[in-house]
């Protein structure tokens, strides 16, 4: 992208390579719209050449500049309310949030579980509000209610679309920190096995030949008195993941009772021990890495020391 402007607005010059193209796809490629958001923008009138509106099938000429409305002021998608977020990071297309346990990001989850007020969702919109920001929420990834740690949001339509592939791909590298019962042997590895929903429990899933492909890396960090703390990497993406992958492997998350966990009685969560400590991906509108960390949340931090009081080592 060449320019980000006041109101939305982004602006390419024409390239000569370009010289004598169509402005629907020269368009189209040097912004990477999708079909759907072109059309929406077509449809719109939202887009100029030379500062004119135009037509999609006009040629353009090397120097031309075109300019696309790609964040125009949009309903937030849910009512803001005035909750306290630490956001961790910020530029002009994505910003990340610090989420705490206890919270769903969404008013509908991704179970349809229900929830009307006090989401991240909502907690954003109002920090958006009163920054006089108005752009639709746009979570890049989730988080289960009781995990705690990094959401990243687009600021617009766009910027989403173009973080969504690499995210399904893999290529966003999404890290937890996990505190499990019992030591894993080895102590890194791969964890390569399909998630179904359990046909019991419509909220629980489990391991079966039938399910969807997920692969999760674990790498041990600490080990303790029967019990470990754990990096682990997710390379796709299934509802409740690495809780079902650690509970398969034999060492189910603290606090994770649907999954086979329990209390420290030191040290009780109410949750499961995890926290999503570090999201790293390559920028796609400024050509460069970003890497954001989260530190680990006063609660797990209480669990590390209890669990270090009774004995630990460095692995």
């Amino acid at each position: 992208m060449d320019a980000f402007e006041r109101g939305g607005w982004w602006t390419v010059v024409v390239r000569p390579d370009e010289d004598g193209e169509t402005l629907g796809r020269v368009m189209r490629r040097r912004f990477g719209l999708t079909g759907r958001l072109y059309q929406r923008i077509v449809h719109a009138r939202a887009f100029r050449l030379n500062g004119r509106v135009s037509h999609t099938a006009a040629r353009v000429r090397a120097g031309d500049r075109i300019s696309v409305r790609i964040a125009p002021p949009e309903s937030y998608g849910v009512t803001p309310e005035p909750i306290p977020i630490r956001v961790v990071y910020e530029d002009a297309h994505y910003f990340a949030v610090d989420k705490p346990p206890g919270m769903l990001v969404h008013p509908i989850g991704r179970d349809g579980e229900p929830g009307s007020g006090g989401t991240l969702a909502a907690a954003v919109a109002g920090w958006l509000q009163a920054r006089g920001i108005r752009t639709r929420i746009r979570p890049v990834n989730r988080l289960d209610r009781e995990t705690s740690g990094l959401v990243l949001f687009a600021r617009h339509a766009l910027a989403h679309a173009r973080l969504d592939a690499p995210l399904r791909r893999g290529m966003i590298d999404r890290r937890y920190l996990a505190v499990v019962h019992g030591v894993p042997d080895p102590p890194e590895g791969e964890i390569d096995a399909p998630i179904a929903r359990d046909p019991a429990h419509s909220e629980r899933r489990i391991v079966a030949p039938d399910g969807q492909p997920a692969r999760t890396r674990y790498r041990t960090l600490a080990v303790y008195a029967g019990a470990a703390l754990l990096d682990v990497a997710l390379m796709t993406g299934r509802t409740h993941q690495i809780r079902v992958h650690l509970s398969h492997l034999g060492h189910p998350l603290f606090g994770d009772r649907t999954y086979g966990g329990r209390e420290h009685p030191a040290a009780p969560l109410g949750r499961q021990a995890l926290h999503a400590y570090r999201l790293a991906f390559h920028h796609p509108f400024e050509d460069r890495p970003v890497t954001i960390e989260a530190p680990l949340p006063p609660d797990l931090e209480r669990l590390l020391q209890a669990l270090a009081n009774q004995g630990s080592g460095a692995v």
